[in-house]
């Protein structure tokens, strides 16, 4: 359809509308809505360009006869990003809003649509929402409904209306919870497909408001809520969406110290590890991925780790070490070593396993997944930082772990270079002799002269490296390979570095290479 007769029908409109003629915009609205069928990105520009968007208000009165056409203009004109803000400019939510109180079933979904496609990623749009009583209205909706696409509608609506966090409180406020909780006791045992789809979209959506603060915090009351107790009933479920969400709400409970405890205390634990068991076989592994981040997160607290460890659950999280997921084998690696954080004893059975050593130097290696590779590295440290022990530091040489923290402390994350530091000062405080090998095959020395000879190296990544450099000296190859380069250059211009900590040791680092050149 030409574009010059879709500019006479919205000249058209703006006039009609303004001496509401009826029929006539009615004729101008359907002309429009075919020209949006056959090119909408095309006819939504025209719209915005002849200022059309601020006439539609008036034309959604609720008695109109137009309006779910124009409901559902502006459901097609939403579907463009560039339309979203100009909708939320032009003043089309109140009226919108208040139509969710129509008894027109044509009106209602067509309303519902405008809503979401307007809300859909747009920040600007879900500010403008939270100074409404949409979620009030949309939760008194909800309740009224018994057919399964009402429901999915206004689901639709919901879903990202509830990413913004004012209005997850608002929807918590309006009593949403109690109506999800609903749904899911209705479907949990359903056959059909529409239940299985209003479950897991009830699921969803009540994981969603438990990712905001406040209204995750509101739920949790002291963990007495209700909703906290019938959340955690889903772990145990038979059914997998339900599982998943129960384990992805307490992870998400999970977010500070004080829920952390409180949840460890009530057994939480032992639930969560018998839902991994079952799906060690029958591998599921979203489940496996959510179990593991729930446990990840209640092991941060110091006092949760050694009821977890003596729990089991390092045991349990080691079942899943021959998965090949990433995903999994990511968040296996961050519960332990949250769990062995300060926990010597714990580090030291971990550390001497041969089997996680291997698998650990195995994902040192998986250049394609940064994220595995970097906690596998990360763990293989903090076995040796927090065990302190001369068998951990055999095993991890014995299964050539030594080379990745020589590669560790090159990283671009500070924290990283620091860790690995540490555990080298400790492999050659503890077993000098049989790791020689490995720091001169990685070039132990030759990273350390990089590090002392950068000026960007940080404070303490300079303090660690001359330690180490201090330690290794014992060695005869080593020795030879630190004076080759001529290291007491590096080390006497630190003598006049402005930290203390930093001068101080290069004093000594200075002295013990003089003495022993």
């Amino acid at each position: 359809m030409a574009q010059d007769h879709l500019s006479d029908a919205l000249k058209k409109l703006k006039l009609a509308s303004a001496d509401s003629a009826t029929d006539s915009v009615e004729s101008c609205l359907d002309c429009l809505l075919k020209a949006l069928a056959h090119n909408n990105a095309d006819a939504s520009e025209k719209v915005q360009e002849m200022g059309v968007l601020p006439l539609l208000p008036t034309l959604l009165a609720p008695q109109s006869s137009c309006t779910p056409k124009v409901a559902n203009i502006i459901a097609e004109v939403a579907k463009n990003e560039f339309m979203r803000s100009p909708c939320v400019e032009a003043g089309l939510i109140p009226p919108l809003v208040q139509l969710l109180h129509s008894k027109d079933q044509e009106v209602l979904l067509q309303t519902g649509r405008a809503l979401g496609n307007i809300c859909y990623d747009s920040q600007s749009s879900k500010e403008q929402f939270a100074s409404t009583n949409i979620a009030e209205e949309l939760v008194r909706l909800f309740r009224k409904q018994a057919e399964h696409e009402k429901k999915e509608m206004i689901f639709e609506v919901l879903a990202p209306l509830a990413e913004n966090d004012v209005i997850k409180l608002q929807l918590v406020e309006a009593g949403l919870v109690e109506c999800l909780l609903d749904v899911v006791t209705h479907t949990v045992d359903g056959e059909r497909d529409e239940d299985v789809a209003q479950l897991k979209t009830a699921s969803d959506l009540m994981v969603l408001l438990l990712l905001g603060d406040e209204s995750m915090q509101k739920l949790f009351e002291a963990g007495k809520g209700s909703v906290f107790e019938r959340v955690l009933s889903w772990v145990p479920s038979h059914n997998h969406q339900l599982q998943l969400a129960g384990a992805l709400a307490i992870a998400n409970f999970a977010r500070n110290d004080g829920n952390c405890i409180h949840m460890v205390e009530s057994g939480i634990v032992q639930k969560l590890l018998e839902l991994l068991d079952r799906h060690v076989e029958e591998g599921n592994v979203t489940v496996q991925h959510a179990a593991l981040s729930a446990l990840r997160n209640l092991a941060i607290p110091v006092v949760n780790k050694a009821k977890m460890l003596s729990a089991g659950v390092s045991d349990t999280v080691l079942k899943f070490l021959p998965s090949e997921m990433p995903p999994v084998q990511f968040k296996l690696l961050g519960t332990l070593r949250m769990l062995i954080d300060t926990q010597a004893d714990a580090a030291d059975q971990l550390g001497t396993n041969a089997k996680l050593v291997e698998r650990l130097v195995e994902w040192c290696e998986a250049k394609d997944h940064a994220g595995v590779m970097g906690e596998s590295n990360r763990l293989l440290s903090a076995l040796i930082r927090h065990s302190k022990s001369k068998d951990v530091v055999k095993t991890v040489i014995q299964g050539a772990g030594v080379k990745h923290l020589v590669v560790m402390a090159t990283s671009e994350h500070m924290i990283m270079q620091n860790e690995a530091l540490v555990a080298l000062g400790l492999i050659a405080g503890l077993d000098l002799v049989e790791a020689e090998k490995d720091f001169v095959g990685a070039g132990l020395v030759q990273v350390l002269h990089k590090l002392l000879s950068d000026e960007r190296t940080a404070p303490e990544i300079k303090y660690n490296s001359m330690i180490l450099i201090c330690a290794v000296m014992g060695s005869e190859p080593l020795h030879k390979e630190v004076q080759g380069l001529a290291f007491i250059d590096v080390v006497s211009k630190l003598r006049s570095h402005e930290n203390k900590t930093v001068s101080h040791q290069a004093s000594l680092t200075e002295q013990r290479l003089t003495a022993q050149s």
